[in-house]
C-alpha cells in the first residue's frame, strides 16, 4: 500500500487492534504504554481475551466478529485515527472483520505485526489463518515480522542469518507493495540489527536505498516479553509524530534499547518478564520539584 504524505501530529492518536496481556507485559496493555512512551494517545480494540502470564498462555477467548466490528467502529465514528497499530488477529473471521473496516475506513498509517507464536512459544495464531494473514499485509503501510513470522509469510524455512533475512523481507516487500521491517532479535549474534526494506526505494531519509539499518547492541536479559508489539507500536507513534520511517526506526530502536536494558528492574513475573516501557518517564520523574528522590543539594 503507497504511504503518501502523513498528515504529522505532536500527539497523534494510535489505535490498538490486538488481544490482552493481564499480566501487562504484551497485547494491548503493552501498546498503549509504548504509544505513550514514543508521545502518542492510545486507544484499544480488543481482538482476543488471552489468559496468560510471563510463563505461558493458558487459553484464548475469541468475542464474536461482530462485538469487534462494533469496538472498530465505535472508535473511528468518533475519533480521528492517524494510525492504526494490528497485533493478534488469532483466526480467519476476526481478520476479515478487520480486513473490512480497514477497506471502508481507510486509516492513513497501518502497522502489521503479524503475530502467529508468543515468546513462550503458544500459538496465537490458528493454523488455517495464515493465508489470510498473508493476504492483509498489502493493506499495511509497514509489516513487522520476527524472522520466523517472515518465513511463514513467504513459505520459506526460517532463517537466523540476516542476510537471507534481509531477502526474505525484500521478497515480501515486493510481493505485497509494503515496507517491511525486519527484526534481528533471533539472530545468533552479538548485535541486534533492525532494517527497513523497501523495494520500491521510497524510504524518507534513506537516499533512494531499499534498506536502511540500525543496529544497537544486544542486551543480556530474558525479559523481552511484548518486545515485537511494543515495537511495532511504537513505530507506529512516531511514524505519525514525524512522517519519516527512518527518524521513526531510530527513535525507536533507541527507546527499546533502553527498554530492554532497565527490564530487569521491574521484576515481574518468574518467566520472561515484561521490557521497561516507561523507563525515561521514571527516570524524568525523579529530578521534578517535589519528587521523593529529586535532589536538594
Amino acid at each position: 500500500m503507497f504511504l503518501g504524505d502523513v498528515s504529522v501530529r505532536d500527539v497523534p492518536r494510535v489505535l490498538s487492534i490486538a488481544g490482552t496481556d493481564p499480566t501487562g507485559g504484551a497485547g494491548i496493555q503493552a501498546d498503549l504504554k509504548a504509544i505513550a512512551a514514543l508521545g502518542g494517545y492510545g486507544m484499544a480494540v480488543v481482538t482476543s481475551l488471552v489468559a496468560q502470564n510471563t510463563r505461558g498462555v493458558r487459553s484464548v477467548h475469541t468475542p464474536p466478529p461482530k462485538f469487534l466490528k462494533d469496538q472498530l467502529d465505535a472508535v473511528s465514528d468518533d475519533v480521528t485515527i492517524d494510525a492504526v497499530k494490528i497485533g493478534m488477529l488469532g483466526d480467519v473471521a476476526t481478520i476479515a472483520v478487520v480486513r473490512e473496516w480497514l477497506e471502508r475506513v481507510r486509516p492513513p498509517l497501518v502497522v502489521l505485526d503479524p503475530v502467529m507464536i508468543a515468546t513462550s512459544g503458544d500459538r496465537l495464531l490458528a493454523a488455517d489463518a495464515e493465508t489470510a494473514l498473508r493476504e492483509l499485509v498489502p493493506q499495511a503501510h509497514l509489516v513487522t515480522p520476527n524472522l520466523p513470522e517472515l518465513a511463514v509469510l513467504v513459505d520459506e524455512p526460517v532463517t537466523v542469518q540476516w542476510p537471507p533475512a534481509l531477502d526474505q523481507a525484500r521478497k515480501l516487500s515486493l510481493a505485497a507493495g509494503t515496507v517491511v521491517l525486519v527484526k534481528g532479535g533471533h539472530l545468533d549474534a552479538e548485535g541486534s540489527p533492525d532494517a527497513l526494506v523497501d523495494t520500491s526505494r521510497r524510504l524518507t531519509g534513506a537516499d533512494g536505498r531499499e534498506v536502511f539499518e540500525v543496529v544497537t547492541p544486544r542486551v543480556d536479559t530474558r525479559n523481552t516479553h511484548g518486545t515485537g508489539c511494543s515495537l511495532s507500536s511504537a513505530i507506529a507513534t512516531a511514524m505519525a509524530r514525524t512522517g519519516d520511517w527512518t527518524r521513526a526506526l531510530s527513535e525507536t530502536k533507541i527507546w527499546l534499547q533502553n527498554a530492554l536494558t532497565h527490564a530487569d528492574e521491574l521484576q515481574v513475573g518468574q518467566g520472561n518478564g515484561p521490557i521497561n516501557h516507561l523507563h525515561q518517564l521514571w527516570a524524568e520523574a525523579e529530578t521534578l520539584p517535589g519528587s521523593q528522590n529529586s535532589r536538594t543539594d
